[in-house]
């Protein structure tokens, strides 16, 4: 049976607990390491298997790595792409310091590729958006948005390298998003994208391309997302 204390959790719970808070008030960041499963038993007074039993449960939730031979760290944080969210409220979600960096913003015509999955004619003027996105001040992924310039012009003007574009647009433009329909693949990173993300040329990006539907149904947003892959995961449920 599992040990458990006086508040009725479970002991490997309650050290989980302990360690989650330390991530939470910064106290433990990216790459420092965790009390060993001989030190956990002896400070909470369990276990060693119930030690044990801790740290692989944070070892699956992705909280800590666990190296043979060299102890347990915390592990750089990932975003799960499980909900469909802007870039802010995942990494919100993720307690992290989020910023963005303004790479290319501006009106072009010679999308007609673009174009087409906006469900619009080809010589259509569009507006291009080209962001690196941080969180906790690393390089985690880089965006590039697409909409119309006729419906969305004043995107121009926006402070766009500090504000969710979900945000503006159900704010400004009392845009509703509903859902996105989403290709998955792997790629990689070429000269351009591997400098901006701090990766070698040639390592795996996770690609994500987006056509992002309103609740009226119409294709507001088309987005193609490079993401490094030791940083992101996409989580999938399947039914039997």
């Amino acid at each position: 049976m599992p040990q458990v204390r006086n508040n009725g959790l479970p002991a490997y719970k309650r050290i989980q607990g302990a360690i989650l808070k330390l991530l939470e008030a910064g106290q433990l960041k990216p790459g420092d390491p965790v009390d060993s499963e001989r030190e956990l038993a002896k400070i909470h007074s369990v276990s060693l298997m119930t030690a044990r039993h801790a740290l692989a449960g944070l070892e699956r939730d992705g909280k800590v790595v666990r190296r043979r031979g060299a102890g347990t760290f915390v592990a750089p944080p990932k975003i799960h792409f499980n909900k469909l969210m802007s870039y802010t409220e995942q990494m919100s979600g993720r307690g992290l310091k989020i910023s963005s960096k303004l790479l290319f913003v501006n009106v072009i015509d010679t999308a007609p590729e673009i174009a087409a999955r906006l469900a619009l004619p080809a010589a259509s003027h569009l507006i291009k958006l080209e962001r690196l996105r941080l969180g906790g001040d690393e390089p985690f992924a880089i965006e590039t948005c697409y909409l119309s310039a006729h419906d969305f012009g004043g995107l121009m003007r926006a402070r766009l390298d500090r504000m969710s574009l979900f945000s503006i647009l159900e704010h400004d433009y009392g845009l509703r998003i509903a859902h996105a329909d989403e290709e998955v693949d792997a790629t990689t990173a070429d000269a351009h994208s591997a400098r901006l993300l701090g990766t070698p040329q040639g390592s795996a990006l996770l690609r994500i391309r987006q056509q992002i539907f309103s609740t009226q149904g119409k294709i507001v947003m088309y987005v193609l997302g490079l993401y490094r892959s030791d940083r992101h995961t996409v989580l999938i449920r399947r039914f039997r």
